[in-house]
């Protein structure tokens, strides 16, 4: 069985909010999951993303794999740092590793037809 890690999403229309969790690859997006690693809120200000580093370092041993956006996201939270303070014994509030800063995007572009309707 080939695990992922990866984003479930839960919330309603219009209103994204993700679980993050170990699943085996070839189920579904929303589809049954191992364990319940961590959450991520793209619609709060600052972006809420909150992980069980412990949880997803013992899956990334076993050989879990994440998915290209939960690479991203592990990376800006600076986990692969935190992990390496982990396997030398150390607890990872202890290390005091601060997650990078959010990407700061360009305004999306509004139609002209839309903005006078």
């Amino acid at each position: 069985m080939a695990v992922k890690i990866r984003l479930a999403r839960t919330g309603r229309k219009n209103v994204s909010c993700f679980r993050i969790v170990a699943i085996d690859g070839h189920k579904k997006r929303d589809g049954s999951f191992l364990e319940i690693l961590g959450s991520y809120n793209p619609e709060k200000q600052p972006k809420q993303f909150v992980i069980k580093t412990e949880r997803v370092a013992y899956w990334i041993d076993k050989g879990a794999q994440p998915s290209e956006t939960m690479q991203n996201l592990l990376k800006q939270d600076r986990f692969f740092e935190k992990l390496e303070g982990i396997k030398k014994g150390l607890d990872a509030q202890s290390l005091n590793i601060e997650r990078h800063p959010d990407r700061k995007r360009k305004p999306k572009k509004v139609n002209k037809k839309a903005k006078e309707a």
